[in-house]
C-alpha cells in the first residue's frame, strides 16, 4: 500500500484527503520511505527535509480533519529544484562556490506560492552547476542517474526533479527550463513537463540566462501540471517581466479535446536527425491526434536551425554569470561552464545585438505560423537517454549539450509554452517523449491537447519503482 500511495496524483490525493480515506501524514511517510529506498542509487535529492515535511503533514492533517484545508495543494508533497530560493535554506546550485551558511531571506515567487497553497516541501533536487547544461551531474552533488537505467543520463538541468516524479518520490516537482531543462529530463525519465510561457510564472532573482529561462511544473499527470501552474501563475513585483494574472483557471482548462483543431506535426523541424525508433514512436503519437478529431498536417515551421543563435545567447549568459565570481571560485567550477563563459566573453556587443534581432525575427515567424496552426508537434528529444555523467553521447562527435537538443531550445528563444508527454518506450526500455508547442501565452491549449492525448494512456513508472 505504501508504494501505491507514492504514485497517486495530486488530484487523487486531494480527493482522498477530502473523503478522509487518506491523511497527509501517511502519504508523506510513504514518500519519504520511497526516497530512502530509491534515491541512494539515483541521487536525485541533494537535501531531504523529513522532519519539516512530517511536521507540515501533521498540520495539514489537522486542517483536513476540521474540514478546513488552507490551500489548493494542502498536504501534497513537492520537491524543489536547487536553483530557487527557499526561505531559511541555503541554495547549492550544484556548485562548490555556494556557501551552505548563506540562507535565503525570502522564497522565490514560485516557491512562495507553493508554500501559500500549503504543499509539503520534501527537499531539494539536483541540478548541474547553475543549470548550465542538459545533463545530470555537478561538481557539488555528483552524477544523478536515470531510474529507467542507472547507467543512463536523466537529462538536465531539472535532473533530480524528473527522477523524483518518475519514481514516486513526490508527485509534484518544480523545474526551470532555459533550453529544455524541464522537457529534456521529463522526456528521458518518462514524465510530463511543461515549460510555461516566459513570464507566466514569475522568477526572482532573474536568471543569468535572461529571458531564455522559464519556470514550470513537472508531474505524472496533465491535471497535476495544470493545478500546479494555476497556483504559481500571476505577476510578482520582483519580476518586472511577469505576466498579468491569467484570465482562466488552468486547472479547469484541460477538458474539451482537440476535435477540429488544425495541428502541425514536424518530425525533424526540417533539419534535425532523429533516432528511427524515437521517430516511429512520435509519429504514432501524432497520428493519435487525428483519431481525436484534429486536422494534423505534416509540415515544418520553416525556420533554419537556430543553434548558433542559441549558442550566442547561452554563452553570453554564462559569461554574465561568471563575472560575479573571483578567479579562485571560478577554478572550482565545472570546466564546461568555464569554457562556454570564456567563449561568451569574446562576443562583441554588436554580435549580441545582431543575435537579439535574429531572435526577434524567429519569434515573429512563429507568431505567424500559429495563426495557421494552433499547435506544433515534434519529438521532445531526437535520441533515447545516453551515458550518465556525459555531456553528449560517447562517440557521437558532438561538442556541447545543445547539439542533441534540437527540438527544445528554439522555443526558449521564442518564449512560447511547450510541454513533453510520454509516448512510449524503446526496445531497450527507455522513454520517448512527444513535444506539444503552443502559441505565445496559450498554455491552455497545450494543456488541453496534452490531456486529450493522455486519456487512454497509462503512466508507466520505471521498473525499479514498481516494487
Amino acid at each position: 500500500m505504501s508504494a501505491e500511495l507514492c504514485f497517486l496524483s495530486a488530484t487523487e490525493l486531494l480527493a482522498a484527503y477530502r473523503s478522509r480515506h487518506l491523511s497527509p501524514v501517511e502519504v508523506t511517510r510513504a514518500v519519504l520511505g520511497q526516497i530512502e529506498r530509491l534515491d541512494p542509487a539515483i541521487n536525485g535529492f541533494c537535501g531531504v527535509w523529513a522532519d519539516e515535511a512530517l511536521a507540515a503533514a501533521r498540520e495539514s492533517e489537522a486542517r483536513w480533519a476540521r474540514g478546513e484545508p488552507a490551500g489548493r495543494l494542502d498536504g501534497v508533497p513537492v520537491s524543489l529544484k536547487d536553483l530557487m530560493l527557499v526561505e531559511g535554506k541555503p541554495t547549492g546550485r550544484g556548485s562548490l562556490t555556494s556557501d551552505p551558511n548563506d540562507l535565503a531571506t525570502a522564497d522565490a515567487p514560485s516557491i512562495a506560492r507553493l508554500r501559500k497553497a500549503r504543499s509539503i516541501f520534501l527537499g531539494r533536487t539536483t541540478t548541474p552547476e547553475f543549470g548550465w547544461q542538459g545533463c545530470g551531474d555537478s561538481p557539488l552533488t555528483g552524477i544523478t542517474r536515470n531510474p529507467w537505467n542507472l547507467d543512463r543520463n536523466p537529462g538536465g538541468s531539472s535532473s533530480g526533479a524528473a527522477t523524483a516524479v518518475a519514481t514516486g518520490m513526490g508527485c509534484l516537482a518544480l523545474g526551470s527550463d532555459g533550453g529544455g531543462s524541464i522537457r529534456m529530463p521529463a522526456g528521458f525519465c518518462g514524465i510530463y513537463g511543461l515549460k510555461a510561457n516566459y513570464g507566466r510564472v514569475p522568477a526572482y532573482p532573474a536568471s543569468a540566462y535572461g529571458t531564455l529561462s522559464h519556470v514550470g511544473p513537472m508531474t505524472r499527470t496533465v491535471d497535476d501540471a495544470a493545478l500546479m501552474l494555476a497556483v504559481m501563475a500571476g505577476p510578482d513585483s520582483r519580476d518586472w517581466q511577469s505576466l498579468p494574472a491569467p484570465t482562466e483557471d488552468y486547472a479547469e482548462a484541460t477538458g474539451g479535446g482537440v476535435a477540429g483543431w488544425r495541428i502541425a506535426y514536424s518530425p525533424d523541424l526540417g533539419y534535425a536527425k532523429v533516432d528511427p525508433e524515437i521517430a516511429a514512436l512520435v509519429r504514432k503519437a501524432a497520428r493519435r491526434f487525428e483519431e481525436l478529431g484534429a486536422i494534423v498536417e505534416e509540415v515544418s515551421p520553416g525556420f533554419a536551425d537556430p543553434i548558433e543563435l542559441f549558442r550566442i545567447h547561452w554563452y553570453v549568459g554564462a559569461a554574465n554569470l561568471m563575472r560575479s565570481f573571483s578567479p579562485e571560485k571560478q577554478a572550482l567550477m565545472d570546466p564546461g561552464l568555464r569554457e562556454i563563459a570564456e567563449a561568451g566573453a569574446r562576443y562583441s556587443l554588436m554580435d549580441y545585438m545582431q543575435a537579439m534581432g535574429e531572435r526577434e525575427a524567429l519569434g515573429q515567424h512563429m507568431k505567424r505560423f500559429h495563426e495557421t496552426y494552433r499547435l506544433l508537434l515534434t519529438p521532445t528529444l531526437p535520441l533515447p537517454a545516453f551515458e550518465a555523467g556525459e555531456e553528449w553521447p560517447v562517440g557521437s562527435g558532438m561538442t556541447r549539450w545543445f547539439d542533441w537538443t534540437p527540438f527544445s531550445f528554439p522555443f526558449n528563444l521564442t518564449r512560447q509554452p511547450a510541454a513533453t508527454i510520454p509516448c512510449g518506450v524503446t526496445a531497450a526500455g527507455l522513454p520517448a517523449g512527444l513535444q506539444i508547442v503552443g502559441a505565445l501565452y496559450d498554455e491552455a491549449s497545450v494543456l488541453r491537447a496534452s490531456r486529450a492525448y493522455e486519456d487512454g494512456t497509462t503512466f508507466l513508472p520505471p521498473p525499479m519503482a514498481r516494487g
